[in-house]
């Protein structure tokens, strides 16, 4: 998470209109009245921190089903299985049963292990596309096909053409904005998108891939930007204060 704010002070985007004394502390995230959607089955761990779905499936999606602009997740997920190779992931202003919703409109981030032919050419790394229509088992979730109404944005800077690995717990930090969306994983940006977004729900989305865990899910809220460099300086120690909270919180 360190490099993630440094990333946003580097980048020009500046909170506006708060105090130093304003940032909020991270806080984790209660998974318990989260709802699944699709044929997923979702299991969640003790303390209610931590979920996972267990089935080789058609695609599932597990949401918080609110308004999820201007928050920032953060977690850690982990493929603890060697079977099979296909996508991990989360969407990003999701409605309920959107996987059905020939009017759905929401982001999808998703990660596959191995470049594989199914429906289409599915293709191993790590990107970001906009859903629009139905997410069924055969559309374009597998192969990003536009005329299947699922339309790539972005791959990844470095994981864009790498797959993840068995048994192996990423680090993740997500940035969700009206017109900003940003990915980190183990710290290092991977994405980052600008458009006008619809507001909707986080998740957690899973296709095809069994026994993936999702853990230690935080929230903070993001303040609202504002385009001028020379609040940096004036801005600084209330990110650093929360880059300090975030890593005594690991």
């Amino acid at each position: 998470m360190k490099k993630t704010l440094q990333n946003l002070l580097l980048g020009g985007f500046i909170l506006g209109a708060i105090s130093t004394t304003a940032m909020a502390a991270p806080q984790p995230v209660d998974l318990s009245s989260w709802k699944a959607n699709g044929n997923g089955n979702w299991v969640l761990q003790s303390g209610n921190n931590a979920v996972q779905q267990g089935i080789n499936g058609t695609p599932t999606v597990f949401h918080n089903n609110k308004n999820s602009q201007g928050t920032a997740l953060s977690g850690q997920i982990t493929v603890k299985t060697t079977a099979d190779d296909d996508y991990i992931g989360f969407v990003l202003g999701y409605n309920n049963n959107d996987l059905t919703n020939s009017s759905a409109d929401y982001l999808l981030i998703d990660w596959k292990q191995g470049d594989q032919t199914y429906y289409g050419a599915g293709q191993k790394g790590l990107a970001i596309s906009q859903v629009r229509d139905v997410l069924g088992d055969n559309s374009g979730a597998w192969s990003h096909d536009p005329s299947k109404n699922v339309t790539e944005l972005a791959r990844a800077t470095n994981l864009g053409d790498t797959g993840w690995l068995d048994n192996t717990t990423y680090d993740f930090d997500i940035t969700f904005t009206s017109s900003l969306v940003e990915v980190f994983v183990n710290g290092i940006k991977e994405l980052s998108i600008t458009g006008a977004f619809s507001n909707g729900a986080f998740g957690f989305y899973n296709y095809s891939q069994q026994s993936v865990l999702y853990a230690g899910i935080e929230e903070v809220d993001v303040p609202s930007a504002v385009p001028v460099p020379g609040a940096l300086l004036m801005f600084a120690p209330a990110l650093l204060g929360f880059i300090g909270l975030r890593r005594k919180a690991k």
